[in-house]
């Protein structure tokens, strides 16, 4: 499988079977969402810098991307989509509502994106969310966890891998003035990788402890 960052929340997960983006953003977030397709569509939440689903065209296997916005479980052509739901705050939703936490199986690979997660997870979600290869998770605070929870969920999930997303860049628009960018978490949690174009992940060479993957915005 092969993961590339499209900026802010997004990502494209390419497999065997088909591609899947996750929260595509609008115009509001400051960065030009680039020209791509996709069989799944996974939105967090209805927020329009995760929700910009008419902004991907459709495969040669599906004219029109098949989009999931709601926790349960879903199968398209291959590809397993998990939805566990969180809260996009601290206090149960009561600030900015809901969250959903995606998985997606693919490649014998399971792919954890945890959208805009406002608190750090209990253990039925935990349970929920089992076993994850790569965790996608937000780092930049404000609107989501910030760098030292993000430390703490990445421990109780213990992924292989992690990349990650939501903070703060150049590029980023009115109303992220809060949010904190990468380099606040990478102090907290204390490693300096070197930003690559794409991560290519194999279920047979993973490594054996959880390593810390930068990746370019490739918009």
């Amino acid at each position: 499988m092969e993961i590339t960052y499209l900026g802010h929340s997004a990502f494209k997960l390419k497999g065997k079977n088909g591609t899947v983006i996750t929260d595509p953003f609008g115009d509001s977030v400051g960065l030009a969402f680039p020209n791509v397709s996709a069989d799944i569509i996974t939105v967090s939440h209805q927020h329009g810098d995760h929700n910009a689903a008419d902004k991907i065209k459709g495969t040669a296997r599906r004219a029109e991307p098949f989009v999931v916005s709601y926790p349960g479980e879903y199968e398209v052509g291959g590809i397993s989509v998990f939805g566990v739901q969180t809260f996009h705050d601290a206090e149960k939703g009561a600030q900015r509502g809901v969250n959903t936490v995606f998985t997606v199986l693919m490649d014998e690979l399971k792919i954890c994106h945890l959208g805009d997660l406002g608190h750090e997870l209990s253990s039925s979600q935990l349970d929920e969310i089992g076993v994850v290869d790569v965790l996608l998770c937000p780092v930049g605070g404000h609107f989501t966890i910030d760098p030292k929870q993000a430390v703490t969920v990445i421990q109780q999930i213990e992924p292989s891998y992690i990349i990650p997303m939501h903070y703060k860049t150049e590029k980023h628009g009115e109303g992220f003035e809060e949010v904190q960018p990468l380099e606040n978490f990478l102090k907290e949690y204390g490693v300096q990788p070197t930003p690559q174009p794409k991560l290519v992940v194999e279920k047979l060479r993973l490594p054996e402890e959880t390593e810390l993957v930068v990746l370019e915005i490739n918009a």
